[in-house]
């Protein structure tokens, strides 16, 4: 029979970081890890709240889906939108609209947008569509990269934040002028707004202003907002009908969806307005991990980008991703207090990134608290409790 700590050397790190995310004390707790008996007693528990459950189910798009789409586009600005079962499909539906209507499969995009890094080539192979890059600078493209590029293209797509960028957005004049540039190029705007509802603390302008730079703009239900699922792509009526011929050729004419349905919409009453809360409070998390790194005598550290644009930003350190995640999640294991609950990617030689997100767990993390559970992560890396101890704070 093995004992507790062998038992825990022989399960991996995922694993322990995956049951610690439910036990200690942590800056985000989402919902995706909570027991199916918990996300359904949630739901029962604000489903009547957000619409009248004698109401009949949804059949393919009708009832509760429509009233969803509804409202949707009514936060969005838009004339319409049409609801999906995946982002993945709603994006390549309203790009492929897009090339029908220019003309030009071509859609300018960065490298690392999620189509590009996450979707298995899906716009070239399954879209039919040709992507090509702007700009590979580790941010959203500028009018004068859009203005100066060498071909034409029929959309300009952005993702609004960047995320494998660092969850960066441009400045409010930045996006402005590059929307212009593309529409002086002849060329529709598309926002890949996965995280775009978290976004206007950055740009300082409400939901419809920052959707109505573009013609179209693809949301996600689940990855800010807790939902079990989905995506809307909002837009002019006319496209959004043609986007609903796809979406059932895509094989996303679900005969019923009202579970995903409802939690999307108590999403949007109790997380939306919640947002700008975790935006400010990450800016306090990020400097006050900044401090607690530096302090604890990390040689060198970096938090991504320096004031978060939205709740969610990276943190990189001079150490190897296995080295950074066992430290990690050693430190939860023995005071309760998972900092970085996350995975961590080997960025290079020697460095390690992983991703930080503020949510309703974490507002009450105060700057100290925060110092102090960096100093404590730091600490459990390998040769710097020695140094700290010695008062020396050079390379491990």
């Amino acid at each position: 029979m093995r004992d507790a700590a062998e038992q825990d050397g022989m399960r991996s790190v995922r694993e322990r970081r995956t049951a610690l995310q439910r036990t200690a004390r942590v800056l985000a707790r989402p919902g995706l890890r909570d027991t199916i008996r918990e996300r359904l007693a949630e739901l029962m528990e604000t489903a009547p709240g957000v619409y009248d459950l004698d109401e009949p189910g949804d059949l393919y798009g009708d009832g509760i889906v429509a009233h969803l789409e509804e409202r949707v586009a009514a936060l969005l600005g838009m004339e319409a939108a049409a609801f999906f079962p995946t982002g993945t499909m709603a994006q390549q539906v309203a790009l492929r609209c897009w090339a029908a209507r220019t003309g030009s499969p071509t859609v300018a995009l960065h490298p690392l947008a999620h189509p590009e890094v996450h979707e298995r080539n899906a716009l070239r192979d399954v879209a039919g569509l040709r992507p090509v890059h702007v700009t590979t600078a580790p941010r959203l493209p500028t009018a004068a990269e859009v203005e100066d590029f060498e071909e034409p293209f029929g959309t300009l797509m952005l993702e609004l934040p960047l995320r494998d960028a660092g969850f960066v957005l441009p400045t409010w004049e930045e996006l402005t002028e590059v929307v212009a540039a593309a529409r002086e190029r002849d060329a529709v705007v598309h926002f890949d707004g996965a995280r775009l509802w978290e976004s206007t603390v950055h740009f300082g302008r409400p939901l419809a202003e920052v959707a109505g730079l573009a013609d179209t703009v693809y949301v996600s239900f689940y990855k800010s907002l807790g939902g079990f699922g989905g995506a809307a792509v909002a837009g002019p009526g006319t496209l959004i009908e043609e986007a609903r011929a796809w979406r059932h050729r895509y094989g996303g004419m679900v005969v019923q969806q009202f579970p995903t349905v409802l939690s999307a919409l108590a999403g949007l009453d109790r997380k939306l307005p919640r947002l700008p809360a975790y935006v400010r409070h990450a800016r306090v998390v990020a400097s006050s991990l900044r401090e607690g790194l530096a302090d604890a005598g990390m040689p060198w550290s970096r938090v991504h980008p320096a004031e978060p644009h939205i709740h969610q930003f990276q943190v990189w350190v001079p150490y190897d991703a296995d080295v950074a995640a066992e430290a990690a999640v050693r430190q939860a294991e023995e005071t309760s207090v998972l900092l970085f609950a996350g995975g961590w990617e080997q960025a290079g030689p020697g460095l390690a990134c992983t991703e930080v997100t503020v949510d309703e767990a974490g507002l009450d993390w105060t700057a100290e608290q925060v110092r102090a559970a960096a100093g404590a992560f730091v600490a459990r890396l390998p040769g710097r409790a020695c140094q700290q101890a010695s008062g020396r704070s050079g390379p491990a």
